[in-house]
C-alpha cells in the first residue's frame, strides 16, 4: 500500500528520545538532530503536535537539551530517572507515549513513531485498525524488523545518518590547546 501524503493532512509526532539517542550513540558516536528528524518526518504536511518524551536527572544537566527541543517547536514530557536500591536505573515512557498517541488520533491523521522499538507494534496495529496512517522514522540498523514492517512507512535514518546527527560542535584545536573547546548543547 503506497502511503498517503498530502498538505491538509494532520500529523503528530511522537518521539521516543532515549531509543534514537541510544541508536545514535551506539551507531554513530553522534548526537540526534531532533529538529531535523521532524521537519525531515513532517513535509509539507499540518503539524498539530510534535511530544519528545523525556528523561530528568538529579544534575539537571539535560536543560539545555530540552530548551533545543522546544526551540524547534516540539514540546517536552518528562519523567524523572528512576533509581532502584542497588543502583538498578529505569527509565521508560512507552506506556505514556502510547496513550498520549491513542488520545490524540481522532485530531489526527497520521501518526510518525520516531522510535524502533519493537514494544509499539500493538500500538502501530491499533491506530491502523482505527483509520490511523503510521509511519516510523528510526535508525534501520536497531529498529526492530516487525516495527518496520508493520508500519505504512518506513524512513531509515541510516541512508543519510548526517543530514539526522548533529555536528560535534566543537572548533579544531591544536594538541594540548584548550582555548578552543566548547562544551556541546545538544
Amino acid at each position: 500500500m503506497a502511503v498517503i501524503k498530502h498538505p491538509s493532512q494532520r500529523v503528530g509526532v511522537f518521539i521516543d528520545t532515549q531509543n534514537l539517542y541510544h541508536s545514535a550513540k551506539n551507531l554513530y558516536q553522534s548526537k540526534v538532530n531532533f529538529g531535523a528528524v521532524v521537519k525531515e518526518a513532517l513535509g509539507a504536511r499540518q503539524l498539530v503536535r510534535a511530544i519528545a518524551y523525556v528523561i530528568t536527572t538529579e544534575s539537571g544537566e539535560e536543560k539545555n537539551f530540552f530548551d533545543a527541543l522546544t526551540k524547534n517547536g516540539i514540546e517536552t514530557k518528562t519523567k524523572d530517572l528512576q533509581i532502584f536500591f542497588g543502583g538498578a536505573k529505569k527509565a521508560d515512557w512507552d506506556v505514556g507515549l502510547a496513550v498520549d498517541a491513542i488520545r490524540l488520533m481522532s485530531k489526527l491523521d497520521t501518526v510518525v513513531l520516531v522510535s524502533g522499538d519493537g514494544d509499539f507494534v500493538p500500538l502501530v496495529e491499533y491506530l491502523q485498525n482505527n483509520g490511523i496512517q503510521v509511519e516510523v522514522v528510526s535508525f534501520g540498523k536497531s529498529a526492530s524488523l516487525k516495527l518496520k514492517e508493520e508500519a505504512d512507512n518506513f524512513l531509515d535514518l541510516c541512508i543519510e545518518p548526517k543530514k539526522y546527527l548533529l555536528r560535534s560542535g566543537r572548533p579544531q584545536a591544536r594538541r594540548g590547546d584548550t582555548r578552543g573547546e566548547q562544551k556541546e548543547v545538544v
